[in-house]
C-alpha cells in the first residue's frame, strides 16, 4: 500500500513500512543481519483525540522521540577514531520533511548520551544507514552520524 502525503509525495508512513519489509527480508540472510530483527517502532506520533493524547501522554508518551530503534551496541570505526555506541535511532521523513524543534532536541539529548541518530529521507537511505552501522562502519555518505537533517 503506498501513501502519498499532501504534496503528492510517498508519505513517511509508506517508507517506513518499505524499510520494515526490507529489514524482515535482510534479517533472514543471517549473520549481522539478523540483529534488525530487533529493530522496532516507537509509536509516538500521529493524530490523536484529546482523551486518548491525555492518556497516551500519562503512558509515558514524549514528543521528539525517534521513529525507531535499533538496541544493538556497536564500535564503529574511521580512519581517524573509533566510537563506541549504545545503539540506533533513526527519525524518518518523506522527501522534503522536516524536524520540530521537539525532535532536534530529542536527538541531541540521545547523542549527548551515545546513541547514533541519523534522519533518513526515505526507505533507501535508510537501508544505507543500517548497513553501515551494522558492518560497523563510518557512514558511507560522508556525513556523521549526527546528521539532523533540514
Amino acid at each position: 500500500m503506498i501513501r502519498a502525503n499532501a504534496t503528492g509525495k510517498v508519505s513517511e508512513d509508506t517508507e517506513q513500512i518499505q524499510l520494515m519489509n526490507w529489514c524482515r527480508w535482510k534479517a533472514n540472510q543471517g549473520g549481522v543481519w539478523e540483529m534488525l530483527d530487533l529493530l522496532y517502532h516507537v509509536p509516538n506520533g500521529g493524530r490523536r483525540g484529546k482523551a486518548e493524547a491525555s492518556i497516551f501522554k500519562a503512558m509515558g508518551v514524549k514528543a521528539g522521540v525517534p521513529d525507531l530503534f535499533l538496541p544493538v551496541p556497536m564500535v564503529l570505526q574511521s580512519q581517524e577514531r573509533a566510537q563506541n555506541t549504545h545503539g540506533l535511532y533513526i527519525e524518518m521523513k518523506a522527501q522534503g520533511g522536516r524536524l520540530q524543534p521537539s525532535q532536534k532536541e530529542r536527538l541531541q539529548k540521545l547523542r549527548s548520551m551515545g546513541y547514533c541518530c541519523r534522519v533518513c529521507f526515505g526507505c533507501e537511505e535508510a537501508e544505507r544507514v543500517l548497513e553501515d552501522y551494522l558492518e560497523g562502519r563510518w557512514p558511507a555518505d560522508g556525513n556523521t552520524w549526527d546528521k539532523s537533517g533540514k
